[in-house]
């Protein structure tokens, strides 16, 4: 400190060190705030579709037989420990947003591999009876072997999306969302203003 004394007297670098602080507080504050953060540490389902990509997601659920009975953090987050499942939401969800505000979003989306271990461990962990049930295995062709080796979405892809289709076929093939649904909680307002400026 002394030697920043000397370069730079207090007097001079205090105030704008101040204020850059402030600002980088006051800007975090407003992401946190505009991306609606603290919601992601809910088990809200809407929380999903903060981001407009995962609608259709979130309908295909919704309309599931799974939506009676689990919430999206049942299948893709890890239930071994608290730590764990918090510390797997945080990366994943910086790895979401980080795609979605550098529009790098895919028009179909698929899960990582890391999301894929988790979603495979939860199946089991739910289904275990079933996985575990010797009859199952000897009327269901090469269940024993498959349940081990292969995903269980490669034979049940009805589960529990559906046959999710790209963000460019959302309008045809899915039930849309209410309008005042879309307006409050789906449409960003950069999308709203580009729709208004193509009339």
């Amino acid at each position: 400190m002394n030697l920043l004394n000397k370069i730079v007297p207090p007097d001079q670098w205090i105030v704008p060190v101040t204020l850059l602080c402030g600002l980088m507080a006051g800007l975090g504050f407003y992401v946190l705030r505009v991306s609606n953060a603290v919601s992601y540490l809910s088990d809200d389902p809407k929380a999903c579709i903060n981001c407009h990509v995962m609608t259709p997601e979130y309908i295909t659920w919704d309309h599931s037989s799974h939506q009676r009975v689990t919430v999206c953090n049942d299948c893709h987050v890890p239930h071994n420990n608290v730590v764990n499942k918090y510390y797997f939401k945080a990366m994943d969800g910086l790895y979401h947003a980080s795609i979605y505000t550098l529009r790098l979003e895919p028009q179909a989306i698929t899960m990582r591999e890391p999301s894929q271990h988790v979603v495979q461990n939860n199946c089991i962990r739910c289904h275990i009876d079933q996985v575990t049930d010797a009859k199952m295995a000897s009327w269901v062709d090469n269940h024993e072997e498959n349940r081990t080796s292969r995903a269980c979405w490669e034979c049940h892809r009805e589960t529990p999306h559906g046959r999710v289709k790209s963000l460019a076929a959302i309008g045809q093939f899915i039930e849309p969302l209410s309008v005042r649904q879309q307006q409050k909680e789906f449409v960003p307002d950069w999308i709203k203003k580009q729709l208004k400026s193509s009339k």
